[in-house]
């Protein structure tokens, strides 16, 4: 296994597919929310994401995880999907989107924060700055994006959301080392679900009488979002450090404004654009590493050879 940690073009790609799929999610669970309870959508979700993983498993007979490892992955799972994914749910149905968005986008500064506590990946000054100006740079495209922002009560579960998004991202990157990156997900998907098997039990009934384009918007959640958004995000994961992948996420509300631009014609402002230039220029920041000067590398191979 490479377990070395490089941000190159596969893991690029990885990135680019889960979060083109991730920013399908928003509109596809306010869409099945008028069929669904917030919970029944996590656990639709989620069964389909893990019945993906179980059969993407299976056909390449990839080995289930060290049994020392299974309770911290079901804590994992339970954390990092049925938490992450039930909060998010329920604060869909009372927040703003701007206000979501916004909050949402705390994810990459809480995982590098966690990271360098947790795991001991160092963040340099040059990377804290990249992500304080992508964050601003993101509060700015959903300001001038026409989102509606109001700060609420319920704003705290998106917050939850975020911690809980945090500590998953960052919890499976050790168990990456030694075990198989699908039986790893795999094994997080089967406890996420589980663990939000309480809160759906009506899924059921509710599926006899939802119109067919609110299933779809579920199908469409636990296969793209779900399964292929997390098993590409936990490859890059695995070739990458946590708070590198994660700086990406700073990206989710400009490619929003993107598609809406595209697919919709809602034509954004310069002021959004500018937002969208400052977030890229955060991310690249945050992911340039300062290079050696050339005299330096030079003494000190020579001084190396010398010893």
């Amino acid at each position: 296994m490479d377990t070395s940690e490089r941000l190159d073009g596969r893991a690029l790609t990885y990135i680019a597919i889960a979060l083109l799929t991730w920013s399908s999610a928003y509109a596809a669970i306010a869409y099945a929310l008028a069929s669904f309870t917030p919970g029944e959508v996590a656990l639709a979700r989620l069964a389909i994401g893990a019945l993906c993983f179980v059969m993407l498993l299976l056909a390449r007979r990839s080995p289930l995880p060290r049994r020392s490892d299974w309770l911290q992955l079901a804590v994992l799972g339970v954390i990092g999907l049925t938490v992450y994914h039930l909060c998010l749910n329920y604060a869909e149905t009372r927040i703003a989107s701007g206000t979501a968005s916004i909050l949402i986008s705390l994810v990459p500064a809480v995982t590098a924060a966690l990271s360098a506590f947790w795991i001991g990946e160092r963040i340099s000054l040059r990377s804290a700055i990249g992500l304080g100006v992508a964050l601003f740079g993101v509060v700015l495209v959903v300001l001038t994006s026409g989102k509606e922002v109001r700060f609420q009560p319920m704003a705290a579960l998106v917050l939850v959301s975020v911690l809980a998004s945090a500590i998953f991202f960052v919890g499976q990157k050790p168990l990456f080392v030694r075990n198989d990156m699908i039986g790893v997900t795999t094994f997080a998907f089967i406890a996420g679900t589980l663990g939000a098997a309480p809160f759906g039990l009506g899924l059921p009934h509710a599926l006899v009488v939802a119109p067919w384009s609110h299933i779809a918007a579920l199908v469409w959640l636990g296969i793209a979002p779900t399964f292929v958004g997390y098993l590409t995000w936990n490859a890059a994961l695995r070739r990458a450090s946590a708070s590198q992948v994660s700086s990406f996420i700073y990206f989710s509300p400009p490619i929003a404004v993107l598609i809406g631009w595209v697919w919709l014609g809602e034509q954004p402002g310069w002021l959004t654009l500018v937002g969208g230039a400052i977030t890229v220029g955060g991310v690249a920041l945050a992911n340039t590493k300062r290079r050696v000067p050339a005299r330096t590398v030079s003494a000190e191979t020579v001084a190396a050879k010398e010893c």
